[in-house]
């Protein structure tokens, strides 16, 4: 039942901002790649919200949380992707300053999203979560200043690598690769091999992004917008579907 109220709210959000966003629906010309990745990366969050949260309800309690948090990230992408495409179609143009509104909440989320799947099947330390947390926001906060003209530019990416190279050493090497490398529990495993791939290739764009895009001015920003728009079905999208997969394995197993 409550499955079913949840798919109707969201059901009702959608035709409200379908409503709200047809006047600019007819500026989106046929031709127009960056506007359409802005609404299939829009349309894949709203949906993914949705699965996920319904979903929810079918899983075993000690993974309602990490699928709780993915329906989050993508529920807060689907916000600001709206709000990036309608700026987009009615100006042709999206700054990626306007970018890190959303990535401040939700890579920081992505990274602790380690701590949460570990802590399902085992119990973990707390302040891996605070260091993975910490660590996300040095990422892209810093990178935030840096584009905004606050700290200088290549300080400003120098200190946000540094971020992406610690969570980058806890999922690889550190305390939280350990705890994995000593879990029986398969579908964990998995799960988290394929996590810290999207982790260190997936999230590459962004620093290669930063790079090319604004310290160098080498690439388009129509270009850069669509490889951004591209790059969130993997990292927040694929990221929790990962995460539901290990999910209902541990549910299976434990109905048994």
């Amino acid at each position: 039942m409550k499955n079913i109220k949840i798919l109707s709210y969201a059901i009702v959000v959608l035709l409200m901002i379908t409503s709200k966003a047809n006047a600019e629906i007819i500026l989106l010309q046929p031709n127009d790649f960056v506007g359409i990745t802005f609404w299939l990366a829009s349309l894949g969050m709203l949906a993914a919200t949705i699965f996920f949260f319904i979903e929810r309800g079918t899983i075993t309690a000690s993974w309602k949380l990490p699928i709780t948090v993915a329906g989050l990230i993508t529920g807060v992408a689907f916000i600001h992707s709206m709000y990036m495409r309608s700026i987009w179609v009615q100006t042709g143009d999206v700054p990626t300053l306007y970018r890190y509104i959303e990535w401040i909440i939700t890579f920081p989320l992505l990274a602790v999203q380690f701590y949460l799947i570990l802590s399902a099947v085992r119990k973990v330390p707390t302040l891996m979560f605070w260091r993975l947390l910490a660590a996300g926001l040095v990422m892209t906060i810093s990178q935030y200043l840096g584009e905004s003209g606050y700290l200088q530019s290549f300080i400003a990416f120098v200190i946000g690598m540094i971020g992406w190279i610690f969570i980058l050493f806890e999922i690889f090497a550190g305390e939280a690769s350990k705890i994995c490398a000593r879990s029986s529990n398969r579908s964990l495993v998995k799960a988290y091999g394929t996590m810290k791939m999207i982790v260190a290739v997936g999230w590459s764009i962004y620093p290669l992004g930063y790079i090319f895009g604004y310290l160098t001015g080498g690439v388009d920003p129509g270009v850069l917008n669509i490889i951004y728009n591209l790059a969130d079905f993997v990292n927040k999208i694929a990221f929790g579907v990962i995460i539901w997969v290990a999910a209902m394995g541990n549910t299976s197993l434990s109905r048994r």
